[in-house]
């Protein structure tokens, strides 16, 4: 608990690799198409639980991981954003399913650690192309829900996207209570 303490206070924080392809508006609705790396990512799912339940379940576990909980004993510093892809039903409300995705930080992408916990996987990711948004606060699943619809509208028959999923994504460590950086993600459609 401590390394991850120390970790989210003084360790290195690198930004998920993105270039950003365009940008874009509509009304109010700021947002960029960008394309993302792929890569490592320690990865939890947790099912049959509300997100902010689950969220609440699975994060600590990330957080552990990176702080040091994993066969090396190292701490291998934040990666951000945290992110978490949300299912969505027909009724836009999100699913009681939630997987977290936190890359592994570069030094690590060729051998990372293993985690110590059995829940924790590592994956390895291709490269996507994302349509994000931008807001502020600290963030609940209301929140998310409600930023994906604002993005999908101002997407309207102006891109394509997946509707099985959308990425909801953090910035900031829990006790940072001002200027806070949430994004929604819907992931562009080859189709």
């Amino acid at each position: 608990m401590l390394g991850m303490i120390k970790n989210s206070l003084f360790g290195s924080v690198e930004t998920w690799p993105w270039q950003v392809l365009s940008k874009g508006s509509k009304g109010d609705v700021f947002y960029e198409e960008r394309a993302c790396e792929g890569g490592k990512f320690a990865t939890v799912e947790v099912t049959d639980k509300p997100v902010d339940e689950a969220l609440r379940e699975a994060m600590p576990k990330v957080m552990k991981y990176v702080g040091g909980s994993n066969d090396k004993g190292l701490g291998m510093g934040m990666t951000v954003p945290i992110s978490f892809a949300v299912f969505p039903s027909d009724d836009g409300d999100v699913q009681k399913k939630l997987k977290v995705w936190s890359r592994i930080p570069n030094k690590f992408q060729s051998d990372p650690p293993a985690p110590s916990d059995d829940s924790i996987k590592i994956e390895d990711r291709e490269g996507i192309t994302v349509y994000s948004t931008q807001f502020g606060g600290y963030a609940k699943a209301a929140d998310y829900t409600a930023q994906a619809a604002q993005l999908r509208s101002a997407l309207e028959s102006t891109a394509k996207y997946q509707t099985d999923c959308y990425f909801c994504t953090g910035y900031d460590p829990p006790m940072k209570p001002y200027g806070r950086r949430n994004e929604v993600w819907l992931v562009k459609s080859s189709e």
